[in-house]
């Protein structure tokens, strides 16, 4: 269980950085504050996926809860308005938070007397949301009046007020809520408070997050409903949100079953005696594996790459497969996740990314498909399930084949060296992906030096897997030994380290970035001894930070020191220098393969498992600024960041 302490509890600024995340494994979820003041459009108790896990759709915005004692009124909530005015101030009475078993738990104190208790999680694979009251002390009941505000649009838009908007309908312990003709119809239920339906918008909610963010940042939420209920000492109370119309309305029950469910995941893990920053990050994990509907009835598994804005990335899920699932103890996840995607396998390429909608998913990928090869031979090392590699085998086969003739963004084998070429003016394919209108930030056309490492390593897993199954492995194995030797050819001796890319429109690039670290932190490195050393050496000089590796060197013309401004700044800034959390576990891999120290590698994990208790509250997020203090930005939960912590950290202490 991890805490927050009273001193940041009553610190505004503070407690409205510090962001909470639950969410469902459809790729629904709840997030917010510790202050209760939303900060962002994605901040909302129901972020429902109506299609996992697309089409989320913000249901439930918030409650504004208040308490009645002794002739008093305390409000518990927070919000900022337009008008640069903060009205209520209910984190003056916040007395402690903490993530009890991953469930977002506030202490409040209403005078020296009265202790309430407010949790807030949701049901595994329903979009469903409990938000749950207990009175811990008090002389004399408390009387809550519950006030719902509510919405129906996409997480990703914003709403003002609009006349009559919403049809609310009194059901069986609560209300029924309607948008329109065309929407699903949500619910909020209760069966320890009584329920009165309301239409009264509450106009002109701040963002600040969206604002620094150079996005509109005001929205109106609607309250169509109050829930008035008491409770003395030791009783609870419990709102559902839930696009179910008969949920588990039992919230002692629900809640025994979320910890029941947490405790299972440590359990499976095996962590059970790990720190306790490992054990949540387990919990974090789980947060990113969602089902994904595959059509005709059909369903898989995939990973949300991170919240709250992505949805799932092919790259992104292969990175993050090995420690959201084998590090954690559930190497059946990533079997179906591997099944999953080797359907979506076209013209030998992995999906790029997904859409929120039912558009097709773009195939702008040329390390997704590589990394595919990665994780299947690390779900293989782990479990030795040789029939699934037998299974998608053939799969791999046609991979390898349309790469060497040739697919989409000039992906093809260069018939001269063997090396991997891709890229065309407009495209940005490799994981430094930024493209602005026309202009692709870091375009890296040519031979990029971690796409021949990730090509590299894979035509040796292909050897591998053949060899496994009694297959023809001569063919994969001169291409590989073909592919060791002209990758000689990013040795930049003038330097001593890599090229970034070669072969370019402009020739070869000596960008000091920190991709080259893959060459070395891969199971099978094209590099010599004396070369991986150097090129750990030069990442852990000029890019290593507490956080990460920084995208580019600090003494380069086109280093960004902070990630900030409005979407042009900041997309210009993303890979110009930015820390991304990611990286530490290919460097931790690559240290630990050059030095053989595990305490000096364990070390660089530090920082960023105290993070876990910084501003996405149990997680970790995508990025950072570059310089000191190494703010974090971007999204505060990224499954990547988590995964290659949660990997590097099981490779040091492997399970007994």
């Amino acid at each position: 269980m991890l805490e927050l302490g009273c001193d940041i509890c009553n610190d505004l600024e503070a407690s409205a950085r510090r962001e909470w995340l639950v969410t469902n494994g459809l790729g629904g979820y709840a997030a917010g504050t510790v202050a209760s003041m939303l900060t962002r459009r994605y901040h909302g108790l129901l972020i429902a996926a109506l299609t996992p896990p697309r089409q989320r759709v913000l249901l439930a915005a918030k409650v504004e809860d208040s308490v009645q004692y002794d002739g008093r009124f305390y409000r518990l909530s927070t919000n900022q308005w337009a008008a640069n005015v903060i009205e209520p101030e209910g984190y003056r009475y916040l007395e402690g938070f903490c993530l009890e078993e991953g469930v977002p738990t506030w202490t409040y104190a209403l005078g020296p007397e009265v202790r309430l208790q407010k949790r807030v999680w949701m049901q595994a694979g329903a979009n469903t949301t409990y938000v749950h009251y207990t009175c811990l002390e008090s002389p004399r009941p408390l009387a809550l009046v519950l006030e719902t505000l509510v919405n129906y649009r996409d997480h990703h838009r914003l709403t003002r007020a609009m006349g009559q908007w919403m049809r609310v309908e009194p059901v069986g312990h609560g209300v029924r809520v309607v948008a329109s003709s065309q929407a699903i119809p949500f619910y909020i239920f209760s069966q320890d408070a009584r329920a009165s339906t309301r239409h009264e918008w509450y106009r002109d909610f701040f963002l600040r997050v969206e604002a620094e963010r150079g996005l509109d940042r005001v929205e109106d939420h609607l309250n169509i409903g109050d829930f008035h209920g008491t409770l003395a000492p030791g009783q609870t109370l419990t709102l559902v949100f839930s696009t179910e119309p008969t949920p588990n309305l039992d919230g002692d029950a629900a809640l025994e079953e979320r910890r029941a469910y947490a405790r299972q995941l440590v359990e499976t893990a095996a962590l059970e005696d790990a720190p306790p920053e490992i054990q949540q990050l387990v919990l974090a994990a789980d947060q990113f594996v969602v089902r994904r509907n595959l059509g005709a009835d059909a369903e898989g598994y995939t990973i949300i790459a991170g919240y709250p804005w992505f949805v799932d990335w092919g790259r992104d899920t292969m990175i993050a497969l090995p420690g959201l699932t084998l590090a954690t103890g559930r190497p059946h996840i990533a079997r179906e996740i591997l099944r999953t995607f080797a359907g979506l396998v076209d013209q030998g390429m992995l999906p790029n990314n997904f859409t929120d909608t039912e558009a097709e998913p773009g195939y702008n990928t040329v390390d997704a498909t590589l990394w595919y090869f990665e994780a299947l031979r690390a779900y293989a090392a782990a479990t030795g399930d040789l029939a699934l590699v037998r299974e998608l085998f053939p799969v791999l086969q046609d991979i390898i084949a349309w790469h060497e003739r040739g697919t989409r963004y000039q992906i093809h084998v260069d018939p001269a060296d063997g090396l991997l070429y891709a890229g065309e003016p407009g495209s940005q394919l490799t994981w430094m992906d930024v493209k602005i209108e026309d202009w692709v930030v870091t375009p890296r056309v040519g031979k990029a030096v971690e796409i021949n490492a990730l090509w590299y390593n894979a035509l040796c897993t292909m050897v591998e897997f053949a060899v496994a199954l009694g297959e023809p492995d001569a063919e994969y194995r001169q291409a590989a030994a073909r592919t060791a030797a002209s990758f000689a050819r990013f040795w930049n001796a003038e330097v001593g380290y890599c090229y970034d890319v070669i072969d370019g429109p402009q020739g070869n690039d000596p960008t000091l970035r920190p991709n080259q670290i893959l060459a070395v932190s891969l199971p099978h490195s094209p590099l010599t001894p004396e070369q991986q050393r150097a090129v750990v050496d030069v990442c852990e000089r000029e890019l290593l930070t507490p956080y990460g590796l920084r995208s580019l060197a600090p003494g380069d013309p086109a280093f960004v020191p902070h990630y900030e401004g409005d979407v042009r700044q900041r997309d210009s800034a993303y890979h110009q220098g930015t820390v991304w959390a990611w990286l530490m576990g290919p460097f931790v891999s690559a240290h630990l393969r050059v030095y053989g120290d595990p305490q000096r590698a364990e070390a660089f994990l530090t920082p960023l498992l105290q993070h876990v208790n910084g501003l996405g509250l149990g997680t970790i997020g995508e990025i950072f600024d570059a310089v000191p203090p190494f703010t974090p930005r971007g999204c505060f939960a990224q499954a990547w960041s988590v995964a290659e912590v949660l990997r590097v950290w099981r490779l040091l202490h492997p399970a007994a």
